[in-house]
């Protein structure tokens, strides 16, 4: 029997651990697709609304399509089983705009998602709502908490002044500037320039239909977008349609950045009573498509806003793909190995 040095012994099993932890799946409970957001240092826009708007000074990431009522519900079946905070809105229920049902009593109140409307964005959330998100995310899911993390909500705080985004967040509310180069800016160098919609087009989106489930007519390529009521099914003339089938993305990859739902955006990350939207929604009438371009100032809403338009995606620091640390770790490990085999070898000559 060969016995290792027990500095071998724990130098192998830090590097088997790390290894084990560095090919773990960075979103293992709620999977959310997320898009990165490169060109750091970016020129800002002087062309739109506000002038300027849209320069980012680092890399980030942005969910690749709007939250849906299937990631809703996970996260409402996580944390609200008493819903202490008001995070579902009984319109999700009871209104065909919706998407979420609740049932059970206060202390095991459970959420089930509609029929058909699982892939449609929520709806009916306040910025509050998606600060908590955020915060749980950062918490790491399952019974993580809601109230600090991202943002440090006093007091079950659901109205009034929002709280600034605290330093070291890894999952927010996008800024102004990171919605709108997300949505709008060209890529591919620091000074590329911007696109008037998030479809890569200076020319107003034509408009989609939809099949009786709700799935966007256009699928995901081409300068088209869900707006002027012209999307319907569940008995609606307008409605919001499946994720990331309303036509094609913006260059950085994210859908539905035009129409669709509107966005929360967090302005400039400071205590604020309003937040802002952006992006028009599927109520915009073709008058005012502009509403969908990087022209129109952001809506400047109460963040405690809850309409049948309203939605949110959420922004996060970029990671490092998880296959680029297990070959790192990997290398280690084996180098480590082998040097353990040679003092092996030598010992036991």
């Amino acid at each position: 029997m060969i016995l290792l040095p027990n500095r071998h012994i724990r130098l192998a099993s830090a590097l088997l651990a790390a290894l084990t932890l560095a090919t773990q799946p960075v979103h293992a409970e709620l999977v959310l697709d997320w898009v990165t957001v490169g060109d750091p240092g970016n020129a800002a826009d002087t062309t739109g609304a506000p002038n300027p708007c849209g320069a980012v000074a680092s890399s980030f990431q942005i969910m690749k399509y709007e939250m849906t009522n299937t990631q809703y519900a996970a996260f409402l079946n996580a944390v609200a089983a008493t819903d202490t905070y008001s995070l579902y809105n009984v319109n999700m229920g009871t209104n065909a705009y919706g998407g979420i049902t609740r049932s059970g009593s206060s202390g095991s109140y459970t959420y089930t998602v509609k029929t058909n409307f699982g892939n449609k964005p929520v709806n009916y959330v306040s910025w509050f709502d998606a600060a908590r998100m955020a915060n749980w995310l950062q918490n790491g899911q399952g019974s993580g908490g809601t109230e600090s993390g991202a943002y440090t909500l006093v007091g079950g705080q659901t109205n009034g002044t929002a709280p600034a985004l605290n330093s070291g967040a890894t999952y927010f509310i996008p800024s102004e500037s990171q919605w709108y180069k997300a949505a709008y800016y060209k890529g591919g160098s620091s000074n590329a320039g911007y696109w008037d919609y998030a479809t890569q087009s200076n020319m107003a989106p034509a408009t989609v239909s939809s099949g009786s489930t709700g799935v966007g007519s256009a699928g995901s390529a081409g300068n088209f977008a869900n707006y002027n009521n012209a999307a319907n099914w569940n008995g609606q003339t307008g409605i919001q349609t499946a994720v990331g089938t309303n036509g094609g993305p913006s260059a950085y990859g994210a859908f539905d950045m035009s129409g669709n739902i509107g966005e929360w955006n967090d302005i400039n990350g400071t205590p604020n009573a309003n937040k802002g939207l952006r992006g028009g929604a599927f109520t915009t009438p073709t008058q005012f498509v502009d509403n969908l371009s990087a022209t129109i100032n952001n809506v400047s809403n109460p963040a405690s806003t809850e309409f049948f338009t309203v939605g949110f995606r959420l922004a996060a620091v970029p990671v490092p793909e998880p296959s680029t640390w297990a070959m790192a770790a990997g290398g280690i490990a084996y180098a480590a190995w082998t040097a353990v085999r040679r003092r092996t070898r030598r010992q036991v000559a």
